[in-house]
């Protein structure tokens, strides 16, 4: 690879241009002289076009945007999208706290389109530190609309942001069928493009317990005739369960619980994350209402509709019959039981898992500090932690649940970490963060946190 001229070194170079980088660039947008650019290998932003079920909505306010939480006056605000969309009044009259999912997707397109430093079609190939340079030596490669390599190219960044995303979760015994042209096997996030097909058939078998499985459950039972449904809904989790939705309960999704959340051991850590399912796994009170509705209507002439909700239930394996249906292994965790299911089609809405970047970081790997388990150790300010022999800082997003806890993937906190992010940059407060943004205090300490005075009823955490 030969280099081009050389300029100075970014500040900040992004790698992936999803929701979380996005919110980055577009509060370092916001910094001047702050230069930065964000690659993402898509042609162009898409978010989650495969579940944009008509009539689905986000499950957080508005107000967790690119910005807003932090900087609600920033040209990249949602208020302001509507502004450029001429959409301002019928969006105030509509009195909507929680935006359908394709306005997001709208939204966040336009911010992907309009920010400056981002370059669709461009992938990070590998990154390496340049002690000479003091920044990270980042090779791309520039791609055509079908993703061939049209040229190569080399940049320098000072810091690093890796937003490289989630990737469609398919458990083991399924892989293989997802593979297989002749089993009608997919995961949700190809729901819409396949979804004629699956009404087509005869049964078809919805795995998951999260809001995404009861979006389609819902969506393929109100297109399904009467007495004819057809439908199974199974999942691990040992109950079709509300997400945690209360206000206070809500409170583990601030900054606040954050800290609190990475102050503690890692073996805590570890121990917490499963327990706490519902905050994540849950689905929408009224989603399972709307399910349940319509699951009564359909019971009103004294009969019950032809569909199965079963919970605590684990998929072990799974074959396609010689009449060409899917036959599911299950096993009963609480019964101790096994059984077998046979389906027409399998719709897996079985979530996300981290992208790997060990192929992009290889280069970095040696100088990666890792806990007991060999995960890299994130700090409070986003940053892994490097060997001292790394000038440079390597930002995470979305890829630090063990260390920072459930509210990783929520779009609430985005905006926070993002300002986390450029303050760590800059070296100085850019943006003003609250001290405190929960009622709930989180630990002993957190009792006296964001108090002038130290109130008779706190305990002050001195043994």
């Amino acid at each position: 690879m030969t280099p081009g001229p050389r300029t100075p070194p970014l500040d900040l170079l992004g790698v992936g241009a999803g929701p979380f980088n996005l919110s980055l660039a577009a509060l370092a947008d916001g910094v001047p002289g702050l230069r930065s650019l964000f690659y993402e290998q898509r042609a162009a932003f898409h978010w989650h076009p495969g579940l944009l079920i008509e009539g689905a909505t986000l499950q957080v306010p508005f107000l967790a945007d690119l910005v807003s939480l932090v900087e609600p006056t920033s040209p990249w605000s949602f208020l302001h999208y509507l502004k450029t969309r001429r959409r301002l009044f019928p969006f105030y009259f509509a009195e909507r706290l929680h935006l359908h999912r394709s306005e997001f997707d709208d939204y966040l397109r336009w911010a992907s389109a309009e920010l400056p430093s981002t370059r669709f079609g461009h992938r990070v190939d590998t990154v390496a530190w340049d002690t000479g340079q003091g920044a990270f030596t980042v090779e791309f490669s520039r791609l055509g609309p079908e993703g061939d390599t049209l040229s190569t190219g080399l940049a320098h960044a000072r810091h690093l942001a890796l937003g490289v995303g989630t990737a469609p979760h398919v458990p083991g015994p399924l892989r293989d069928l997802v593979r297989d042209p002749a089993a009608l096997v997919l995961h949700s996030a190809d729901y819409l493009g396949r979804r004629d097909r699956l009404l087509a058939a005869r049964h078809i078998t919805v795995v998951g317990s999260g809001q995404s499985g009861a979006e389609i459950l819902l969506d393929l039972l109100r297109s399904r005739p009467d007495g004819a449904e057809g439908l199974t809904w199974l999942a691990r989790t040992p109950a079709f369960a509300p997400m945690e939705y209360s206000k206070i309960g809500l409170e583990q999704f601030t900054p606040d619980y954050t800290r609190y959340f990475h102050s503690l051991p890692q073996a805590t850590r570890d121990r917490l994350l499963p327990r706490q399912w519902q905050l994540y796994k849950g689905v929408s009170a009224e989603t399972l209402g709307d399910i349940h509705d319509e699951l009564y209507r359909r019971s009103l002439g004294g009969g019950w509709p032809d569909v199965t909700l079963t919970p605590g239930i684990e998929v072990t394996g799974a074959k396609v019959t010689d009449t060409g249906r899917v036959e599911l292994r299950v096993e009963h965790g609480q019964q101790q039981s096994r059984g077998r299911l046979t389906t027409d089609a399998v719709v897996l809405a079985t979530g996300y898992r981290e992208r790997p970047v060990d192929r992009l970081l290889a280069a970095l790997d040696p100088y990666v500090v890792r806990d007991d388990a060999g995960r890299a150790q994130v700090d409070e300010a986003q940053r892994l932690v490097l060997a001292p022999e790394i000038g440079g800082s390597v930002f995470v997003q979305n890829a630090e649940r063990h260390t920072h806890g459930v509210g990783v993937p929520d779009l609430g906190l985005a905006a926070w970490r993002s300002a986390v992010i450029v303050n760590a940059l800059t070296g100085k407060e850019t943006y003003l963060l609250p001290d405190r943004t929960a009622f709930t205090a989180f630990g002993l300490a957190g009792h006296a946190r964001g108090r002038r005075d130290h109130p008779s009823g706190a305990v002050d955490g001195r043994g």
